[in-house]
């Protein structure tokens, strides 16, 4: 077998009919006459490297560049490819088509495409003829497809206004409430020649289990597709080995499948991140045709057909979704340990898809493992993920929860899109299959919950909604291809219940979405209820200054304010500015100068999702899973992500690093005063002496008690609270903290906009170090999540802690690692060293 990559040669042009009237005349002829392009790439990287068109991130020139959703598009190269020989096949492989395109070859078509997410195979045998031919993919607006499929159908609720679930494209492209509305078109991943004789692996599948007794088994399911011509029905033999385990199976004349057995006894099990190692084994498989002058049986072969390789981990995985005395569990079990998930939700890394190399990926899951995150889901309005995504949470032990491509939308159940999302299904469950990262399918996003409680049963008026994907169709497929993982069908569910019987974001059943904090009500409120898992809830942050700087500014360059249409432009939610001013109200208070609202929207953001972890925590075993909502961000913009759109931390990274640390401290409401609360995420028993004070915010104690305390591994204690501590003299000057063995948790009785914070509360030195400076800080008087933002002083810097309180008498250094000369005395004022106390606008006194 041979591969031929058509990377280069290639050509964009633009069909005249379908560009706007009002584009300029000389940028319409450079799209007609023709633009070089490369595969994998889009009509956006295309016209960004040609200089045609603005950078769509930058300012306001998402607007700049809506017209090309309308345009039809045609790729096209030359193609000298030597006609086949008898017993040969010549395929074309578009391994990425993004979306709606003919296929052509000399004008003949060849293939059509409805299918982002899908691969497609052409047999060219018949359309090659010695010397060039031409190639060519015209590409038919997305968005004009799917409003006529909408007409065609009847319309479906969905929560945006254009209709994405009428095309199986990625849902965010058509823009979400965290992204902008570019709607790509090209060949997004990359376009080949293949020639191969006999027979090929058309596909192979690595079921991967353990035994009881700790024997590893790897069932290698192959299927083969036969050329069809001389010689094509011949017997065959695939052979696999895997860490010293060899097995080999004949495929009969005219069979298409086979599988290998392969055991490894005692074999070395891959776990989470945190709870053991993550040992991967190459698994090699090899399919050949049979030899009959060879000796008798299936290990006399002959010439190589076709070869496969992926790494495997041995481990189990199962979902308790069980009845039990607090409603019905949603607890993942790894090996046959229960796991507390440590999560967070991953949406496309760049809404140009293309400019997602492996080093970036890899930079963002260490981030993720930064933040002691353990999973990430890969929400349902992106993509299925490139390998290099599941192979590099393979070697980091970062657990996948995978839903299927349906988010927030009723999605008809007619042809085509019926047979498009099973053929997509079938595809990437087969080609995810050996990866031990991989822990869950789940159906799609939000589309049981929007048929609950988003006003969808009478705007269908009985037409299909998509009811069937979840709870038939995509089952059936994990059911069938890979049957050694769960799938529950969405986010939310209430696994076992019908969802006119148990709502299905119920938050005593199964996953749960929090959403009325953020939209509706104060982020206290997430201590209401104890979800059995939390797989989505968050808050909205600012990007940080650097990523502003760069991208949303104002006429004169500087960065844009709150109000300024370019800002607005990148704050994509519905009242985003407005929430965050409610949302900051009540614990920070609403700063009028830019520079402190952009802080304190970014703390209130920290201490929001912050708050809701630890609570979540608390509450293991009832409570099983926190995974917020979400990890990173496609572009610049104000949202929900810990790391913004230029790949910065913002200070809800820190909040996370805190909050999921292995070992934690917190202090929690139970049964009306406060209790100690433990956190024990390791497999060593935590046996210390934990010291609690009441101290006046200058440090003045005022109570004292020392508790032993043991929680063993992989548990959570709870301890009371004397009432000498818990019970303040004046709680807008008093404070309890405790510490325990290294880690602090300090408590106040009133939020910041009632305490009595010093604004100057610290003395605060800077040395210089190898490579940047060391910022020593010293509390005078309680410091509230003190936090260096050194991309102000240079956009490459970093710093190695944030979000640091400090009580009285307390200090800390930071270590800013920079190649810039810095001013030492911008290092330890502000806008760069903040804290809550320099920016909370304290409440008014009664009658002022």
């Amino acid at each position: 077998m041979t591969d031929d990559v058509l990377a280069e040669g290639w050509t964009l042009t633009a069909d005249p009919a379908t560009l706007p009237s009002g584009l300029p005349a000389a940028l319409a002829s450079r799209l007609v006459s023709g633009v070089p392009a490369r595969v994998p790439g889009t009509t956006h990287t295309d016209l960004l490297a040609a200089g045609l068109v603005p950078d769509p991130y930058v300012d306001r020139n998402e607007l700049e560049v809506a017209w090309m959703k309308r345009v039809d598009w045609s790729y096209a190269r030359p193609l000298d490819v030597t006609p086949a020989a008898d017993d040969e096949r010549v395929d074309l492989v578009l391994e990425g088509v993004d979306t709606v395109a003919a296929v052509r070859l000399d004008g003949t078509v060849l293939a059509r495409t409805a299918n982002q997410h899908r691969t497609y195979r052409v047999d060219l045998r018949d359309h090659l003829r010695p010397g060039p031919q031409v190639l060519r993919v015209d590409l038919t607006s997305a968005l004009t497809y799917a409003e006529a499929e909408a007409a065609r159908l009847g319309p479906r609720p969905m929560a945006y206004a254009q209709p994405f679930n009428m095309v199986r494209k990625m849902a965010c492209s058509f823009g979400w409430d965290w992204g902008p509305d570019l709607q790509t078109a090209g060949l997004w991943r990359p376009v080949r020649v293949q020639r191969w004789r006999v027979a090929r692996l058309a596909g192979v599948r690595a079921l991967v289990t353990v035994e009881p007794d700790g024997t590893g088994v790897v069932e290698v399911v192959v299927d083969v597709e036969r050329s069809g011509l001389a010689g094509g029905e011949a017997p065959l033999v695939v052979t696999a080995h895997v860490a010293g385990a060899e097995g080999v199976v004949e495929v009969r004349a005219g069979s298409t499948t086979g599988t290998v057995r392969l055991e490894v006894p005692h074999a070395p099990l891959w776990w989470p991140v945190g709870h053991g190692g993550q040992p991967l084994h190459d698994l090699h498989v090899e399919l050949r045709a049979s030899d009959p002058a060879a000796p008798a049986g299936p290990r006399g072969t002959g010439p190589l057909l076709g070869a496969w390789s992926r790494r495997i981990g041995f481990r189990t995985v199962e979902l308790d979704t069980l009845p039990d005395d607090h409603g019905s569990a949603f607890t993942l079990r790894v090996n046959g340990r229960a796991v507390f998930v440590r999560g967070a939700n991953w949406i496309p890394d760049d809404h140009l898809l293309t400019r997602i190399t492996r080093d970036r990926l890899a930079g963002r899951l260490d981030q993720a493992l930064g933040a002691h995150l353990n999973l990430l889901r890969v929400w349902g309005g992106g993509i299925y993920e490139s390998e290099d995504f599941y192979e590099l949470c393979d070697e980091r032990g970062l657990l996948v929860w995978q839903d299927f491509l349906l988010a927030c939308a009723a999605y008809p159940e007619e042809s085509p899109l019926r047979e498009e999302i099973e053929a997509e299904a079938r595809e990437h469950v087969a080609r995810l299959t050996p990866h031990p990262s991989l822990v869950l399918w789940n159906g799609g996003n939000e589309n049981l919950w929007g048929f609950r409680d988003w006003g969808w049963e009478p705007e269908l008026d009985g037409r299909t909604w998509g009811h069937a994907y979840a709870t038939e169709v995509l089952p059936a497929v994990v059911a069938e291809l890979d049957p050694t993982r769960p799938y529950v069908a969405n986010s939310p569910t209430s696994p076992g219940y019908d969802i006119r019987d148990v709502h299905p974001n119920d938050p005593d059943h199964g996953s749960h979405h929090q959403w009325d904090v953020w939209n509706r009500v104060d982020y206290t409120v997430y201590r209401d209820e104890v979800p059995r898992f939390c797989s989505e809830f968050g808050f909205q942050g600012p990007p940080t200054w650097s990523t502003l700087a760069r991208a949303v500014r104002a006429e004169d360059g500087s960065v844009a304010g709150k109000e300024h249409p370019t800002f607005l432009l990148h704050q994509k939610a519905e009242d985003g500015n407005g929430k965050l001013d409610r949302g900051m109200a009540p614990h920070l208070g609403v700063p009028s100068d830019l520079d402190d609202w952009l802080w304190a929207g970014q703390l209130n953001q920290a201490r929001a999702v912050r708050f809701a972890i630890e609570h979540h925590r608390s509450w293991w075993p009832v409570t099983a899973g926190s995974v917020v909502w979400q990890l990173n961000d496609c572009w610049p913009v104000t949202s929900w992500a810990a790391i913004d759109g230029d790949g910065r931390p913002k200070p809800l990274w820190w909040a996370l690093r805190a909050a999921f640390a292995e070992r934690l401290v917190t202090v929690q409401p139970r049964d009306g005063r406060e209790s100690l609360v433990v956190v024990n995420d390791t497999p060593v028993l935590w046996k210390a002496t934990a010291l609690l004070e009441r101290q006046t915010l200058g440090g003045d104690v005022l109570a004292r008690a020392e508790v032993p305390l043991t929680v063993g591994a992989w548990s959570v204690g709870t301890f009371p609270v004397a009432a000498a501590l818990r019970t303040p003299g004046d709680p807008t000057a008093e404070v309890l903290v405790v510490s325990l063995d290294r880690r602090r948790a300090v408590h106040t009785w009133v939020e910041d906009v009632d305490l009595a914070l010093d604004p100057t509360p610290f003395d605060a030195r800077v040395h210089p170090v190898q490579d940047g400076y060391a910022v020593e800080v010293t509390a005078r008087s309680l410091v509230r999540d003190l936090t260096l933002l050194v991309d102000r002083l240079d956009p490459a810097a970093s710093v190695d802690e944030a979000l640091v309180t400090l009580p009285a008498g307390t200090r800390a250094t930071f270590r800013v690692r920079t190649a810039a000369t810095l001013d030492p005395a911008a290092l330890v004022t502000a806008p760069v060293l903040r804290s809550a106390n320099d920016v909370v606008v304290a409440a008014r006194a009664p009658g002022a």
